[in-house]
């Protein structure tokens, strides 16, 4: 699946909620699904800069595509980042580095999430789009 059409999945997924309570506890159950990150990469060298909660994001190279963990102290914010990780991850440096996104607009989280979790999610995607861009030169 293309990172366009993972993003299409999301925007479909979230449609069928009315209410942005709704959304949110989807958000939250995102999370509680998010594969943990094992606890060695859980370092201050993997910690989200600009991320009021704690945010730990693992990027690693296999077979040319980046895979990432993540987990976070924050439940919200673990959806958050299992959903943008969901999007991205599975595919190669030079794919993530050029995807614009468009899921975050189309389900109307931008405008939902208050200024300190959008910070955090600006600091989330800067992230990734890092890793791809040093993957991308390694290669």
């Amino acid at each position: 699946m293309t990172i366009k059409e993972k993003q299409e999945e999301i925007v479909e997924e979230f449609s069928l909620f009315d209410e942005w309570m709704d959304k949110y506890e989807h958000i939250i159950e995102l999370g509680k699904e998010l594969p943990l990150i094992e606890e060695k990469y859980k370092t201050d060298e993997n910690l989200i800069k600009g991320c009021q909660s704690r945010v730990w994001l693992h990027a690693e190279l296999i077979d040319g595509n980046v895979i990432f963990t993540a987990d976070s102290d924050a439940i919200i914010t673990k959806g958050i980042i299992g959903l943008v990780i969901r999007v991205f991850s599975g595919h190669s440096p030079k794919e993530i580095a050029e995807t614009e996104l468009f899921f975050i607009d189309q389900i109307g989280l931008q405008e939902h999430l208050s200024p300190t979790r959008s910070n955090g999610l600006l600091s989330m995607l800067k992230q990734i789009k890092m890793y791809a861009v040093a993957f991308q030169a390694k290669q």
